[in-house]
């Protein structure tokens, strides 16, 4: 058994799994007060404030909403394969599950990014590291190698460690915060010095998306500008992904409403300690008080080469723990507390991306192999570890290790993300309202509707002001597409028989009867509806010479949803005179159904003959409906089928076509 399914029988309590999210949420503290500021300059504070009730009002409502609907996990990606069948359904999956891959793989290579640039600016470390440590593009790639090490080891390792780490950073960076904020109130006139920049219109800004100045204005900025601030709101969809890992009750683990309400519970306590930490951060570090503006500034030549950067950025609350404010703010703060503080954001930066990889292990073998899409080594464990680690390996050096370039990546795939689980959200309560007539709940769907809005409005100016985002983004969806469309050419003539599935008892011990007894030698696909069945076997008998008393088995097909790649018909069976007909029901492929059905049926006698008339058409219009819709040239690839599995000859069913 794989450590995954291993794993699926593992629960921990909420904290934990909180603490498991909880590294890719809380560690964006490393470098989000630096984005804040260079996205909202001295207003930093009020936009964070917008990004803090867009996260308590819109993002934890559509999410502990999804949680609700879905316990087993598939998240927001799933409740839309519900909502949405068929092609429609699956290609809206596969984008979905390249911009979930875009923002868990850039959460991975910019943490690591970022872990790195916290190392090579620790004086302790570049005072005693061999030249090629002082790297951050190796230092970058050997937290993932280690990462991904370390995640071959298990869930449990993970969990263990990520509750110790979230622990150690919290605490710390708890203490800078504070200290922080508490300085800023023993010293008022810092607060007079940023309020007056605020109502002049000093704000630290490259463009102002307003003109004029006052507290009206740096409100109407701030609500313009908060979607740049959107990496403070990533970790929600991860915690629907987890939530089979969340423990019910100690009576039943599994337990889904206890488990629900658990998830739920993680999520706000998740929600409200990161507001406080981002409020707290961007008052401390984004005021132009405590951390100079110039220090979190980073200057560009017109190639966009970077000429000089600023000693806090990427790392504010770092710079204030190492002493290098150039106020006292605390006699705790210096070298040796900042390089404890260096460690601590270090180590949950380079392990933010566990709850990435616990997402991508998630997803993947969900949905991918499920659609034939994927190779079937794609739902192991460990070869997905190692196939994941590779692309960060290869996304950290196409980036150089750079975390601003990689931002707009990681808020695009955030936000995608947030805004299809409000879209799946708000679709499901409409479906319910009109299936269950309930009018009870027009105030949430129209709650529901105007988070949706929030979250489309976001998502559209993030793009527009970081068109990288969506370029990185469309890679992603592209090479999922690609690979999804290659694999399941290649994959399309498996046998993918799953089950077979019964109408009702009578039909399955009527089924049992024709293929034990052996009898019956002859079976004749009949497509529904072209023709009776009396004058199909005048017909067949005629054109094959077939006598009388040699009966018929017809076989009547019934598509489902021919998008699907494991094919499971319902089977019933009835009896007319001599004649039997077995009728297969909600199938995936025609030719897998038939060939199975001959198959099973040759098992307990000798091999039948399976009668065919000419599939009309070219071929590449009988490729293409085999390929998407289950049909094409049936009596070809029922040979081909047949003969795969079926490798010894003797036992072998025949294929007539005439």
């Amino acid at each position: 058994m794989s450590e995954s399914s291993r794993g699926q029988h593992h629960h921990y309590a909420w904290w934990l799994i909180m603490c498991l999210c909880g590294v890719d949420y809380f560690s964006t503290l490393g470098y989000q007060p630096s984005i804040a500021f260079e996205g909202a300059g001295s207003l930093a504070p009020l936009a964070t404030l917008v990004l803090v009730l867009v996260t308590l009002f819109g993002a934890y409502p559509v999410y502990s909403y999804v949680a609700g609907q879905t316990p087993d996990g598939v998240g927001s990606i799933g409740m839309i394969e519900r909502l949405v069948g068929g092609w429609r359904g699956k290609i809206g999956v596969l984008v979905l599950i390249g911009f979930a891959a875009t923002d868990f793989v850039i959460t991975k290579t910019l943490s690591a990014a970022d872990a790195a640039a916290h190392l090579i600016s620790n004086s302790l470390f570049a005072g005693s590291a061999p030249p090629w440590a002082h790297n951050q593009i190796v230092m970058a790639a050997t937290l993932l190698l280690l990462l991904g090490a370390m995640f071959l080891k298990g869930y449990s390792e993970v969990v263990g460690i990520a509750t110790v780490l979230v622990a150690a950073f919290l605490g710390l960076s708890f203490l800078i915060v504070a200290s922080g904020l508490w300085h800023l109130l023993t010293h008022p006139d810092l607060l007079r010095h940023w309020f007056s920049d605020v109502a002049s219109g000093a704000y630290h800004l490259h463009e102002k998306p307003i003109a004029g100045h006052g507290l009206w204005v740096a409100l109407g900025i701030s609500l313009l500008i908060f979607p740049k601030l959107a990496l403070g709101l990533s970790g929600f969809e991860t915690g629907v992904l987890l939530i089979h890992l969340v423990k019910g009750t100690d009576a039943d683990p599994s337990d889904d409403a206890a488990r629900i309400a658990n998830t739920r519970k993680l999520m706000l306590a998740a929600a409200l300690i990161m507001s406080f930490f981002l409020i707290g951060s961007s008052l401390v570090t984004g005021t132009d008080t405590i951390i100079p503006a110039d220090d979190l500034r980073m200057e560009k030549d017109e190639a966009g080469a970077v000429v000089s950067k600023g000693k806090a950025l990427d790392r504010a609350l770092a710079y204030v723990a190492h002493g290098e404010s150039p106020l006292a703010v605390s006699p705790l703060f210096g070298p040796v507390f900042g390089t404890i503080y260096d460690i601590s954001t270090i180590l949950i930066l380079w392990f933010a991306g566990a709850s990435a990889m616990a997402g991508l292990l998630n997803m993947v073998p969900r949905y991918l192999p499920r659609y034939g899409m994927a190779p079937e080594w794609a739902a192991a464990y460990r070869p997905l570890v190692i196939g994941f680690t590779i692309i960060n390996l290869l996304v950290t050096w196409a980036f150089r290790a750079d975390v601003t370039a990689q931002g707009g990546a990681y808020a695009t795939g955030v936000l995608v993300l947030m805004t299809s689980a409000c879209i799946a959200s708000l679709v499901h309560m409409q479906v319910e309202a009109s299936r269950d007539g309930v009018e009870h709940h027009v105030l949430k769907r129209i709650a529901f509707a105007l988070i949706t809005l929030v979250f489309i409005y976001t998502t559209i100016t993030n793009i527009t002001e970081r068109p990288d985002g969506i370029i990185i983004a469309s890679m992603f969806i592209a090479a999922v597409l690609v690979i999804s469309i290659v694999s399941r050419m290649w994959r399309s003539q498996e046998l993918r028989h799953k089950e077979f599935r019964f109408a009702d008892d009578a039909a399955r011990m009527l089924w049992t009867d024709i293929c034990t007894e052996g009898a019956f030698r002859v079976l004749v696909p009949h497509r529904p509806g072209s023709r009776s069945l009396d004058e199909k076997e005048e017909e067949i008998r005629r054109r094959h010479r077939i006598p009388a008393e040699v009966p018929l088995v017809f076989l009547e097909v019934h598509y489902g949803d021919t998008s699907e790649f494991h094919n499971a018909p319902i089977l019933s069976a009835r009896q007319e005179g001599e004649r039997f007909i077995i009728v297969a029901r909600d199938v995936v492929s025609v030719s897998h159904t038939i060939a199975q059905i001959a198959i099973e049926m040759t098992r307990s006698g000798a091999p039948l003959d399976v009668v065919f008339g000419w599939s009309q058409g070219s071929s590449l219009k009988l490729a293409f409906e085999f390929l998407l819709f289950g049909q094409g040239d049936v009596p070809n690839v029922v040979y081909d089928l047949i003969e795969k599995a079926v490798p010894e000859p003797a036992r072998r069913p025949t294929v007539l076509v005439g």
